[in-house]
């Protein structure tokens, strides 16, 4: 009777005002589901919305699924630098990851109102978590060069502001 509950009900009836209220909303209801597939739920029923759920997962302490979803999506490059900035030591595959997923939203022209700071933040988080690594600075920064080859985006803010770092 539950399972059939969720099923039907779940996600309409506990659409919050982000993705990551709706989540929590129905990992409270439904305890006996695991968070995982709870979002896994969430995330088939909106399809294109895959960035949106980076928080949740996160949130849920589901790391490989929470990269997954910033790559299938767009993603808040100011959320992924925060994770990036918070999981540095803790989590530095995962914020490594971020970080990079960071800039590639950047790049990709993703994120209200985007400054300058906010590229050196986000570069600042995958250096960190680089060093956790024990990655040397300049392969983290061959990667990005790579990054913004992929791109074509030699004239980006990104690059600009990178330029100094790059070299």
């Amino acid at each position: 009777m539950v399972d059939e509950a969720y099923a039907r009900y779940a996600i309409d009836a506990n659409e919050g005002t982000t993705y990551l209220a709706t989540f929590r909303a129905i990992v409270r209801k439904y305890p006996h589901k695991l968070p995982g597939d709870i979002l896994h739920d969430l995330v088939a029923s909106a399809p294109g919305s895959e960035g949106k759920w980076f928080a949740a997962a996160k949130d849920a302490g589901l790391f490989e699924l929470a990269v997954s979803l910033a790559k299938q999506g767009p993603t808040d490059p100011r959320t992924l630098t925060r994770a990036a900035r918070d999981f540095g030591v803790s989590e530095p595959e995962f914020a490594m990851s971020c970080g990079l997923s960071s800039l590639h939203w950047m790049l990709a022209g993703y994120g209200y109102d985007i400054a300058r700071a906010d590229v050196l933040d986000a570069y600042a988080a995958v250096i960190r978590a680089g060093e956790t690594l024990g990655i040397a600075t300049t392969e983290i920064n061959t990667r990005i060069q790579a990054q913004l080859r992929n791109h074509g985006a030699d004239r980006s803010v990104v690059a600009e502001v990178l330029s100094h770092q790059l070299r």
